[in-house]
């Protein structure tokens, strides 16, 4: 009786619910959560003094991050805000790249669409904002002087 005593109440209540969510969730989520935690401890084996994540960890974790609700609760290495902002860098370096190895800019519109656009607008003399210099002049009204 002696050896039951040593349980606090809250550590036996906190066993059990951690058994419940455990029985509840789908085998998948379980084999994903059990990944994420041996691979935490195999970065804490490689590691001498402080945890070194290479590329390839960061990867891993930025995938999981995506895919994976529960990911925060089983990362224990870093702050979860840490592996958030290694998903914005990979966003910001994917379009730094592709904006220097591509063609800069807009796409350019084949020949016959700028045709059409420029047809209706001529049709259209309404469509687009109001030229300043007719505001100037009727709004205001001042005229431009003369060049000369």
């Amino acid at each position: 009786m002696g050896s039951l005593s040593r349980f606090s109440p809250i550590a036996v209540l906190s066993a059990f619910c951690a058994f419940l969510a455990a029985s509840l969730c789908s085998r998948a989520a379980l084999q994903i959560e059990i990944l994420a935690l041996r691979h935490q401890l195999n970065v804490l084996q490689r590691s001498v003094k402080r945890p070194r994540l290479s590329a390839i960890d960061r990867w891993l974790w930025v995938r999981l991050s995506r895919n994976w609700p529960g990911w925060r609760a089983a990362f224990k290495l870093l702050k979860p805000t840490t592996v958030i902002s290694w998903h914005y860098k990979g966003f910001r370096l994917f379009w730094t790249w592709k904006c220097r190895h591509g063609r800069p800019g807009r796409p350019a519109l084949s020949l016959e669409v700028r045709q059409l656009i420029r047809r209706m607008s001529r049709q259209n003399p309404l469509w687009g904002g109001p030229d300043p210099r007719e505001l100037v002049r009727n709004r205001l009204g001042f005229r431009e002087q003369e060049k000369g």
